[in-house]
């Protein structure tokens, strides 16, 4: 039998180093954890891209994956390890490759979220297909592109029904600016999606198991600048709506470490952006928050690790239409799919196993991060991002937003 004491946590990865690099000194600080009366030791491996024998047996108790969304062939072993080893993923490949923005929209719109008006247009250029000349000519119906933006009204965004990085994303005034947009769009299939004018606040929250860090986001700024760092800038009302649906999304689709963008005006929450299978958790972005998202990371993981957690691969859908077609009210219904996101991520032996097997988590974040290792870690992520004559600049102003977190974070 194998030792079921023995956890070994794999990370596969694209470009980053330094989030791994944190993760994996955190957890080899951490040593050895006791659930119970039993003493768990837990590791990390970089996992290698190789071919692989569909009935191999794989080493790893759980897999951050921060690669599959675009890279296939590791993409094909996490849902072998899946469906025949138990392997737990962060996040599952199912869901993430068939339930796209697109997707997510449609469900949350069936929850009855207040996502803005949104409408699929056709592609602008033909794909590259033998049989589409034939199927177009047969099938598609002619379109009023102006018709459709007046029926979701200006001004509006037209962005890639799959997301990526902002890559084609486009504000849109005026029907000059909507047939230039759309002209460029080229072969990528487009949402035209409803502006929320005069927003109070733009929150970008990112959701690790059932934690949740909602940020003031300012995406008209540079990357080192949009996460403000602002506490209370939203209400206790739209606080925790925004915390509701970033759990609700997750546990909706499986999904464990995700982030979610909503505009908030007033008491109104606005869920707008909130598929994104490799959410942005570098030093140079998140600054302020990013012990908070590293040592997130580091418990959830190891709370699946260590209490065998198990990965429900099917969605289990109805339960969260049942709510949504019932009589309740929207604030009613938000509670109701809390306390399915909460029952999905077990959230209360969650909390018992951080207040009991590791409860020196957060100290030991504060101290590696008070640390001339990490300093160093910054230091070398800083001349790896950014030009030599910036370099100098941007390590005072990192140092200076993380010594305002261990001050008071």
């Amino acid at each position: 039998m194998p030792d079921r004491t023995e956890h070994l946590l794999g990370l596969l990865l694209g470009t980053e180093e330094d989030w791994p690099r944190a993760f994996e000194e955190l957890v080899r600080r951490l040593g050895p954890v006791r659930a119970g009366n039993t003493e768990h030791t837990l590791r990390t491996e970089r996992i290698t891209i190789e071919p692989f024998d569909l009935r191999a047996k794989p080493r790893y108790d759980l897999v951050i994956d921060r690669l599959a969304y675009w890279y296939y062939v590791p993409r094909e072993w996490l849902k072998k390890i899946a469906l025949m080893d138990d392997v737990y993923l962060l996040n599952s490949p199912f869901t993430f490759q068939s339930m796209e923005k697109h997707a997510a929209y449609c469900a949350m719109m069936r929850l009855g979220l207040k996502v803005p008006s949104t409408w699929l247009v056709p592609y602008k250029n033909p794909v590259d297909h033998a049989k589409y000349a034939y199927t177009a000519s047969k099938y598609n119906r002619p379109f009023d592109l102006d018709a459709v933006a007046e029926q979701v009204g200006y001004p509006l965004f037209m962005k890639p029904y799959d997301g990526g990085a902002w890559r084609g994303v486009s504000r849109i005034g005026d029907a000059d600016a909507l047939h230039s947009a759309y002209d460029s769009s080229g072969e990528m299939l487009m949402h035209l999606q409803a502006s929320v004018e005069g927003y109070d606040s733009f929150a970008r929250s990112l959701t690790i198991g059932p934690d949740t860090m909602v940020m003031r986001f300012q995406p008209e700024k540079p990357m080192h600048e949009r996460y403000a760092v602002q506490h209370g800038f939203l209400s206790e009302q739209a606080g925790t709506e925004v915390v509701t649906i970033s759990r609700l999304i997750n546990a909706f689709f499986r999904w464990e470490f995700n982030s979610c963008e909503s505009l908030v005006v007033g008491s109104e929450v606005y869920p707008i952006d909130y598929a994104n299978a490799c959410p942005d958790i570098s030093i140079t972005s998140l600054h302020y928050y990013f012990p908070w998202a590293i040592g997130a990371l580091l418990k959830w993981s190891v709370f699946c690790a260590v209490t065998g957690r198990r990965a429900q691969l099917d969605l289990d859908t109805r339960r969260y239409f049942e709510v949504a077609d019932s009589a309740l009210a929207y604030d009613e219904k938000l509670a109701e799919y809390l306390k399915l996101a909460d029952d999905y991520f077990d959230t209360a032996r969650y909390h018992e196993f951080c207040a009991t097997s590791l409860s020196s988590v957060d100290d030991m974040v504060r101290d590696w991060v008070s640390s001339p290792d990490f300093d160093a870690l910054l230091v070398e992520t800083v001349r790896t991002t950014y030009p030599p004559a910036e370099h100098e600049k941007f390590i005072a102003h990192f140092r200076g937003l993380i010594g305002l977190w261990i001050q008071g974070g």
